[in-house]
Formats: C-alpha cells, sequence, structure tokens
C-alpha cells in the first residue's frame, strides 16, 4: 500500500450478512476480511481477467498477518434490500444473466484441489468454478446493467444450472410473495422472470428442463447453511432469521416451490418467447 492509499480516509461499506460492519473503501481499494482460500482465490480472480472477464475486481495484496484482503474498488451501484424498482426491471435482469454467463465461460479452468467454500456447494460438484452468490448486494450495476461481480468468497466447483439456480432465488426472486413483500416490489411474475433469466443466460434445454428442481435443492442447501451458522451461535444470522419470523419462513418458501413447480417448467419450455 503506497503512503498516499494508506492516508485515506477508510469508508464503511454496507450490505451482506456474514462481513457485516468489517468492509471498508480507502481510495481505490476495499479491505475486507480475507476468506481462508484467499490464495486461491485471488489466483482465480486474476486468472478470470486474463481470460477476458473484465467484471470482477482485481487482488491488491493482503495485511501483514493475512487476516484482511485487498482488491480493486469496482465503481456503480449496488442494490440493498429493500430493492429498489430498478434493479428488479427485466433489463436488469437480462443483464445479470448476461454477466453470469460471461464469468462461466472464463471460470473453466481452475485447481479442483485448492480449498473450496463448502457453504453453497454444488453437492454434484461440476466443470466450472461457480459464484454460488450472486444476491443483488454481490452485483455492481452502471446505467441500468449489471458489469460486475464482486464477493467470490462462497465459489466453488459445481454445474452452471447451479449457480443459476442460486442466482434466481434473488433475482426473479424464487421465494413466495408473503417473504418477497419484506424487499421485493409487488407485482413480480416468477415464472414469467425465470425463463428471462434462463434465456439471457443462454440455458441450455436440458438445464431448463432442471432448473426448477435445482432451485429446491439449492434452497435446501442454503437453509443447511443458514441452520449451522444458528447452530454455532452465530449473532448475524440469529438476527436475520429471527426478523424473518423463524423457520417458518423457510417452510414457507419451500413449499410455495414444489406448489408451483408446474408453473416454472412451464416458462422454462418456451424458451426464447418472454418478453
Amino acid at each position: 500500500m503506497t503512503t498516499e492509499e494508506n492516508a485515506a480516509p477508510a469508508r464503511l461499506l454496507t450490505g451482506g450478512v456474514a462481513n457485516a460492519g468489517a468492509v471498508f473503501r480507502r481510495g481505490e481499494a476495499v479491505e475486507r476480511p480475507a476468506p481462508p482460500n484467499a490464495e486461491a482465490l485471488h489466483a482465480h480472480l486474476l486468472a478470470l481477467r486474463r481470460r477476458g472477464f473484465d467484471g470482477a475486481p482485481t487482488p491488491l495484496g493482503r495485511s501483514a498477518d493475512g487476516d484482511r484482503e485487498r482488491l480493486s474498488y469496482v465503481p456503480g451501484d449496488v442494490a440493498l434490500p429493500p430493492f429498489p424498482g430498478w434493479a428488479m426491471t427485466d433489463e436488469a435482469l437480462r443483464s445479470v444473466g448476461v454477466l453470469l454467463r460471461r464469468m462461466h465461460d472464463a471460470a473453466t479452468e481452475f485447481p479442483a484441489d485448492a480449498d473450496w467454500s463448502r457453504d453453497f456447494a454444488d453437492p454434484a460438484g461440476g466443470s466450472v468454478l461457480c459464484h454460488n452468490d450472486v444476491c443483488p448486494e454481490n452485483v455492481v450495476f452502471r446505467d441500468g446493467r449489471a458489469v460486475a461481480l464482486i464477493d467470490f468468497d462462497a465459489a466453488a466447483p459445481g454445474r452452471p444450472v447451479w449457480d443459476v439456480a442460486l442466482t434466481a432465488r434473488y433475482w426473479v426472486p424464487m421465494i413466495d410473495p408473503v417473504s418477497a413483500a419484506a424487499s421485493y416490489p409487488e407485482g413480480l411474475d416468477a415464472p414469467r422472470r425465470l425463463a428471462v433469466l434462463a434465456d439471457a443466460y443462454g440455458l441450455s434445454a436440458p438445464d431448463r428442463a432442471v432448473l426448477p428442481a435445482v432451485v429446491s435443492e439449492a434452497v435446501a442447501v442454503c437453509r443447511a447453511f443458514v441452520e449451522r451458522r444458528v447452530a454455532d451461535g452465530d449473532p448475524a444470522f440469529g438476527k436475520v432469521l429471527a426478523e424473518r419470523g423463524g423457520w417458518g419462513w423457510w417452510d414457507r418458501v419451500q413449499g410455495w416451490l414444489v406448489e408451483r413447480r408446474a408453473d416454472f417448467e412451464e416458462a422454462l419450455a418456451r424458451p426464447g418467447v418472454v418478453e
């Protein structure tokens, strides 16, 4: 770090749960807690850029004790809950799908034996290093279009359709209307928006056919992650669970996904016709 950068005031960046209150911008760099596999992640981020994907931060180093990392600051807009209307337009959704596909196309070479996160990892494994946490807080927009992904801490090998399913959870969103009301605008048509995302990504016909089932599988993995965090006494996740009204929130979401499965499958069976 240069003397000028060190002298720059630190500004807290808001958003997220796990690292809330611990991420700061200093000049053109972001300082945040380093994940255990920071070395492998930094190598991956550099490899993405070499392969033509410019929609991710550039690693700038770590603190002397290795506890914190520095990444280039990506300018733009990030949607925080309650999510604004501009972030939930079809245009924004399509741009997220296009960005995710670009990232996947550049993420097919990685050390499979690295210590990748297991938090949201695809149980089936796969040939792409998935981001696994493409929530609105981790997507940078400019002029209403998604241009970059941040926070790759949960990255792990998986199938592309797994990452699309996890992304759909947040961006469609794949949650029941009662649960969605706290953070999302009213009137979002989930089956139609799921098809919009699949179309923009260019999801294959076989993957479109299984996407609703993979979403349900991904939701179960996410619930298990929260259960582990709450059982370990993590106050941040305990607070979020309490604000949602307890485990009934997850029960309602999972039940709704089963009830609407046929609607999702029907929408996905018509690729390219959703406007």
